[in-house]
This record gives structure tokens, sequence and C-alpha cells, in this order.
């Protein structure tokens, strides 16, 4: 037996270096949490502070840094372009993912092994890797700068995304209840109304929301194609921070929580539908 001693009372105990180990890794855990809880805490405390120096909390609170903001950023165009390109993005790659992942989970061919490394490649390489070329390509047949190019670039990696999302979904559907649903004469869109459907509403729900997600979030790409009128929320916020001129930190900050709070809400209600621990399962197989 190795990894663990018997005590005189007849119970197993770790050996003292892992036990080391493991406290010091959940310390590392834990560490980790507070920091991030402790900027978040920040930059919230600060989109409602009135002057914020040397103390621990702000002299005041206000909500008039909300409505600055609202102004200065013309956050209300913003949010428009972001829910129209939010809204093709997930519409468009559910309605592309899930028959070929219905395909991939269904059917044995040749070069299915392939076409898998090529979907999982978008979703695990670095995206400027091929953010560039891909914008450089847009700019190039006039889409660069567009709204349309902003969808297009950010499909690249929410298809596959949907894909990888829905083929173990798929997978876990029994066939024979196709098969039964066909010897009682039900033809193809029947099966996929009356059968598919409604065993792949769960599924389907979970990919369309971590797609929303993943799209409010797609910074490069969305930055590479973007023009004066296409900006979305995350790449407005990354110019209002580094363009020129002198803003107000708190309004900065309160469009970092608008950003930040947009995305967690969708976020925790994505993770209601799907298991994480699944998705990299299914990435590493």
């Amino acid at each position: 037996m190795t990894g663990a001693a018997l005590t005189r009372s007849g119970d197993f105990q770790a050996p003292f270096w892992n036990r080391v180990w493991h406290v010091t890794l959940w310390a590392l855990v834990w560490l980790f949490i507070l920091n991030v809880a402790g900027v978040v805490a920040s930059v919230a405390v600060d989109s409602f502070g009135t002057r914020w120096f040397g103390t621990w909390l702000p002299e005041g609170f206000t909500s008039k840094w909300y409505f600055s903001a609202w102004d200065e950023f013309q956050l209300n165009d913003v949010l428009i372009v972001t829910v129209k390109v939010v809204a093709a993005v997930v519409l468009i790659s559910v309605i592309l993912g899930v028959p070929a992942a219905y395909a991939l989970a269904r059917r044995e061919f040749a070069g299915k092994r392939t076409i898998l490394l090529l979907l999982v490649l978008p979703v695990l390489v670095p995206t400027i890797t091929y953010g560039v070329p891909l914008a450089t390509l847009l700019y190039r047949v006039n889409l660069g700068g567009t709204l349309t190019g902003v969808i297009i670039a950010n499909l690249v990696p929410t298809v596959p995304f949907v894909v990888l999302v829905m083929t173990p979904f798929i997978e876990q559907i029994d066939q024979r209840l196709e098969s039964a649903a066909r010897v009682c004469g039900a033809g193809t869109w029947s099966v996929f109304r009356y059968v598919l459907v409604p065993l792949l509403a769960p599924g389907i729900m979970a990919a369309a929301l971590l797609v929303l997600v993943r799209s409010i979030g797609m910074f490069e790409l969305t930055f590479l194609t973007a023009g004066p009128d296409s900006q979305t929320l995350v790449v407005s916020l990354y110019a209002a921070a580094f363009s020129a001129g002198i803003r107000a930190n708190q309004s900065l900050d309160a469009l970092a929580v608008v950003y930040m709070v947009s995305s967690l809400f969708w976020l925790i209600i994505a993770l209601r539908f799907v298991n994480p621990v699944q998705l990299v399962g299914r990435v590493r197989d």
C-alpha cells in the first residue's frame, strides 16, 4: 500500500507531505479567489463612490456615474449593437452546430476524427492566432468594419463550440427511440420535431447560453473586425479605458460593472443547464 499509513487505532492516515500539499493547494485556490473577489469588489465600490483616495471606503456613494457612463460612452447604441451581434451569433451557431453535432454523434465516416480535430482547434487555439488573418480576409471582401463582418468573425469559434457541447447530449439519446418513431410511420421532420427537439432542448439551451456569454466577452475577433458603428460592449469598454482624453475612473468602473453583471447573469443561467466536467471530458476524448 502506498500513500497512506496505518495508525494504532487502525485508521489509515495520509502521509505528512500529502497533507501539506493539500493544505498548500487549497490555500493557493482561496488566495486566487480572494484576489479576484477583491478586484471585482473594488471596481464595484468605486463605481458608486464620490471620491476614494487613501481610505478603506469612498467618502460617499452615488449612482450618477452610471448615468454619466450611459451618456458619455453612448451605452444605448452600444447595447443595441451588442444585442444584435449576440442574437445573430447564437441563432446561426445553433442552426449550424446542432445538425453537425447530430451527424458526428450518429454517423461513422472516413475523416471523422480529422473533422473533430478541426472543430476543436478554434476553441483551443488562442483567438489572436487566426483573428488577424480572418480580419484581413474580411476587410478584403469589404466586410471588415461592418456588423456582418463582426458576426461572421464571432461564428468561427462559436459554431465548433456548439458542436462540442451538443455531441454528448445527442450521444446520450437512445437511438431506439428514433427507430421506434420511424417504425410507427414518423418521417424525418416528425422525428426531429417530436422526438429529438424535446430531448435535446436542455442541451440546445445550454449551448445557446454559453455561446451568448462567449459572444458578449469575445474581444479579440470583435476588436479586429468592428468599425465605429459595430462595436460591442467589451470593445467599447477597452476603447473607453485606453483612448485619448480625461475620464473619471468611476465612469469606467460603472461601464465595467455593466459588462460584468451582464456576463455573469447569463453564465449563471447557463451553468444550470450544462456540466463543465462533461465538456472537459468530451474535449479530452
